[in-house]
Order: structure tokens, then C-alpha cells, then sequence
């Protein structure tokens, strides 16, 4: 009697139960693995067969058939090591299978029987719990992170011998438990603040606006100005992640093999910062096994990319869908994955080629056409995307030399969360919109209406200033966000005129 042992694979973000059913049958020695395995898999035979041996347990020399089902879903990794050695060992007769039914079980075996760790563990325990299984038995190294879903009893274990042990003899452990609130809590804090930051209140207030309504950034200023810097504290404003967030982008960095072995939990919003010689498939993902890219490791938290010109035109251009769609998704002839990519655009860029243009302490040795084609590099749906442009001026010696502190990132969050919980409140019927970046057209006419006085600014500001039409709408949003910190329940003039001051990229002296 064949005795299914329940298993399971990750497709992107999302894992999915696979039956490992074991025949033994009289025949010439050897180990068969189907139902669509990959490399990693089929080289389970070899490591269970040794770990078998190991664990002083009898390995059958027989013909040894291993299907994995449904033969339709291709799996991946060293986590089908410990299924297949329990199904070997209850089709041998050496281990009980009355609680088989019941578990859940993952995790790569050494040669020697250990229990080594696996990627994508999070995911595996939910679909665990979705499945309504009573428990899951895995490394010990993977029972912090599997232990963050609640309502699925996590079994760490060191060895095969550990196992076997557990399942003959009923049972009997004490499931593994940690406290969600303490892990969730743990990393909180953070070791750079808007407090260090000397001078630069424009900016700052521009990144506060950005953080608040949910809108990408772009920086214009010369090198040493502090845009990294910058850029770097502006995850310490963003509202705190909820549980539900931090599950999700810990899935995201669990199926990828990126969350630390100490860490369960992402709980701070991430921060990227990927290099400008980065390829279109390393950013949004890709490659023979659609992995997820450096946009989905900052989804709900920020993408940092640092000389924006600089980047592959080809590189810059992949972005455009996902900004737009808060996903991104990867199709290859055998398999179409989507991944989660909600995240804050940040940018910063030298306003000419030299970085000295416009700046009175150094003089620009760019000629203008060299200046209009490095500013061509940023194409216009890509800048559309955009909703703040902000000028950076080099910090003044008097603001260096200064031991007066900034406003600390604590306060300045206090400000963005009361924001966003206004915008929550007004978008509450309204599906897939959390902020005010997320606005579309129809919805910018229903919550961005103006008085008369500020459609004579909006109307100087297009005409005059030779700000582009695609710049209207953004106005308004950012102008809805300047009225949320306010308090403000309708738009003025002063949000108006705030909102055109974060347009620099639009204007006339850049735009040629």
C-alpha cells in the first residue's frame, strides 16, 4: 500500500501542496524521480540514499519509483529531501504511517542525516494552514519563520533519526511558538534619522510630501548636496509596516533565499539600492526561473536609484508597467509568475553632466547641448511617473558647522501617519486606492477640485512657466496631499503653489 506524503513547492510568491507517493517493487537497484523535478530534486536520491544509510536505517536495494503530483507544476529545490526519505522509509516498513495524513513535511537532508534549512518556508506554511493540516515538520533553522503563521502547529527537527522517532513513537513534542508581537517589534528601530540631516528644509519637506501621499521623488543637485543621505532616511518616516505587510514582503524575500537565518520577519520597510551598471532582468526579475528583482525586494518599502541618468535606457524603461500596476509580471514558455512591487520610487540625479549646473560655488563646464541630452535620458512616461521634483543646493558652511539638530524622522512620521489616515478614510469605497499617488483621473475630478483662484495659478503655471500638460495632474495630487498635512479639507492656493515648486523637470530651462 503506497502511503502519500504531503509536500509542497513554491510558484513566485505562492506555494502549492505536492503528493510524494513511493513504490518499491523487486527489480534492479536504482531511484526514479518524476513528475517534472528539476536538477536540485532529481539529486535527492543520491543525498537520501546516503542519509538513510547514515541514520543507521535500512535503504531498500530495489527498483525505488518517487512520483511527485500534480506532474503539471515543475518543483524546485532541496526541500523534497525529507518527503522522499519518509516515503522510502514507511514503503519499507520502518516508520508508522498513521500520522502521516496529518503533517506537512520540507526540508534538504546532508549526507550524514542533518536537517539543513529551505528556502520558502513562509509561504509553505501557509499553504499548510490553507490546507487545514495539522502541523508541519521542518528544519530547525526555518521553525522562526514558519512560526509567524498562526494556526499551523511548527515541528523543528535536527535529523532523519528525529523524525522517524517523532512519527513512531505518536508523537508527543510540543509545538515550536515565538511571540509574534516581540519579532514583529524587534527591529523597529532604526540608526539613521531626518536629525542628523544639516539644512535642506526644502528637501526635507518635499521627501515629508512624498512619504505622505504615497509619491515617487526625484533629487536635482550637485554631488555632496546629500541626496544618498537623504534618500536614506526616508524609510523612517514612512507609516509603521502592518503584520499583513510584513508577511507579504517576507515572502517575497523568503522564496528568494534573502531573509537572514536569524531574521523571521521583515518588519522594517525595505530599502534598495541597486548599482547604475544593474540589468532589466536584475530590477524587475526574470531570468530561466522568473526570480523576482530588486523592485519586488522593496515592495512596501523604497527603490533608491542614485544617478538616475546613468542607468541603461532599457533598464529605466522596464519600470514604467510596474510602477503604474504595483506588480510586475514575468512570462517564460514554461511558467508565468507575478510579483508583488508596491513600492516608493526615489531618485537623484547631477543636474548637468559635470553636477555644476546652477551651482554658485562651481562653475558648469557642460555646453548646453550636453547638458539636453543628459536630461534626455529620462524619458517623459518614465518622468511622468514621477509626481516630485526637487532641486538639492549644496549645504552652506554655516549649516555644516552648526550643532543644532534637525527634526528628528519621529516626528515627521507622526505628521505622514495622521495623513495617511486621512486619505484611508476618503478612499475607503474606492478599490486599490490607499493613497494619494494612487489616484486616477476620474478620481482626481471627484477629491482635487479647486477654487477660482487656483485655477488662475494652475493656469499661469502651464502657460508661463512652461510646465507640460502631463504636469496637471500631478499638481492636483500633490496639492491633495500638502491640503491632508494641513488638516484641510479643501485645496487652496497656498497647496497649489507648494505643488508647482515640485516640478523642476518640467520647465522650460530643462526641458530644452
Amino acid at each position: 500500500m503506497i502511503s502519500p506524503i504531503i509536500g509542497s513547492t513554491t510558484v513566485g510568491v505562492n506555494a502549492f501542496r505536492v503528493t510524494i507517493e513511493t513504490h518499491v517493487e523487486r527489480s534492479l537497484p536504482r531511484v526514479i524521480i518524476v513528475g517534472l523535478p528539476d536538477s536540485a530534486v532529481k539529486e535527492s536520491a543520491e543525498r537520501v540514499s546516503a542519509a538513510i544509510k547514515n541514520s543507521s536505517f535500512h535503504f531498500p536495494v530495489q527498483k525505488i519509483t518517487v512520483n511527485l503530483a500534480p506532474a503539471d507544476i515543475r518543483k524546485e529545490g532541496s526541500g523534497f529531501d525529507l518527503p522522499i526519505a519518509i516515503g522510502i522509509l514507511c514503503e519499507s516498513e520502518q516508520i508508522v504511517p498513521d500520522m502521516l495524513k496529518d503533517y506537512l513535511f520540507a526540508g534538504e537532508l546532508s549526507l550524514d542525516g542533518k536537517l539543513r534549512p529551505v528556502k520558502g518556508i513562509l509561504p509553505i506554511a501557509i499553504e499548510a494552514r490553507k490546507a487545514g493540516l495539522k502541523g508541519m515538520i521542518i528544519p530547525e533553522d526555518n521553525a522562526r519563520e514558519a512560526a509567524m503563521v498562526e494556526g499551523i502547529d511548527v515541528y523543528p527537527m535536527g535529523s532523519l533519526q528525529e523524525v522517524v522517532d517523532f512519527l513512531n513513537n505518536g508523537g508527543g513534542l510540543e509545538p515550536f511558538k515565538v511571540d509574534l508581537k516581540e519579532i514583529f517589534n524587534i527591529d523597529q528601530k532604526s540608526i539613521v534619522d531626518f536629525a542628523d540631516v544639516k539644512g535642506q528644509h526644502e528637501v526635507k519637506r518635499a521627501m515629508e510630501v512624498a512619504a505622505a501621499g504615497g509619491h515617487n521623488i526625484i533629487m536635482i543637485g550637485p554631488p555632496g548636496s546629500g541626496k544618498t543621505m537623504l534618500a536614506k532616511r526616508i524609510p523612517t518616516i514612512l507609516p509603521p509596516m502592518t503584520f499583513e505587510e510584513a508577511l507579504e514582503t517576507t515572502k517575497i524575500h523568503s522564496v528568494a533565499g534573502l531573509l537572514p537565518s536569524n531574521t523571521a520577519l521583515v518588519s522594517v520597510r525595505p530599502y534598495r539600492s541597486p548599482h547604475h551598471t544593474i540589468s532589466d532582468v536584475a530590477l524587475v526579475g526574470g531570468g530561466p526561473a522568473a526570480k523576482p528583482g530588486e523592485i519586488s525586494f522593496a515592495h512596501h518599502g523604497v527603490l533608491f536609484l542614485d544617478e538616475l541618468p546613468e542607468f541603461k535606457k532599457n533598464v529605466l524603461e522596464v519600470m514604467r508597467q510596474p510602477l503604474e500596476d504595483g506588480k510586475v509580471t514575468i512570462s517564460r514558455s514554461k511558467i508565468t509568475v507575478d510579483y508583488p512591487c508596491n513600492f516608493m520610487l526615489a531618485s537623484a540625479m547631477n543636474p548637468c553632466p559635470c553636477g555644476n549646473f546652477g551651482n554658485p560655488n562651481q562653475d558648469c563646464s557642460c555646453q548646453p547641448q550636453q547638458i539636453q541630452r543628459y536630461m534626455s535620458k529620462i524619458s517623459g512616461p518614465l518622468l511622468d511617473r514621477i509626481d516630485i521634483h526637487i532641486q538639492v543646493q549644496a549645504v552652506k558652511y554655516k549649516e555644516l558647522s552648526s550643532n543644532s539638530t534637525g527634526e528628528p524622522s519621529a516626528a515627521i512620521r507622526m505628521r505622514v501617519i495622521k495623513a495617511r489616515d486621512v486619505q484611508l478614510k476618503r478612499f475607503m469605497n474606492k478599490r486599490n486606492i490607499f493613497s494619494n499617488a494612487d489616484m486616477q483621473s476620474k478620481d482626481i475630478r471627484e477629491f482635487c477640485k479647486i477654487d477660482s483662484a487656483s485655477e488662475e495659478l494652475m493656469k499661469m503655471a502651464i502657460t508661463k512657466l512652461g510646465l507640460s500638460a502631463r504636469a496637471y495632474d500631478r499638481i492636483l495630487k500633490v496639492a491633495r496631499t500638502i491640503a491632508d498635512l494641513a488638516g484641510d479639507e479643501n485645496i487652496n492656493s497656498a497647496h497649489i503653489s507648494e505643488a508647482i515648486q515640485y516640478r523642476t523637470l518640467d520647465r522650460t530651462m530643462w526641458m530644452g
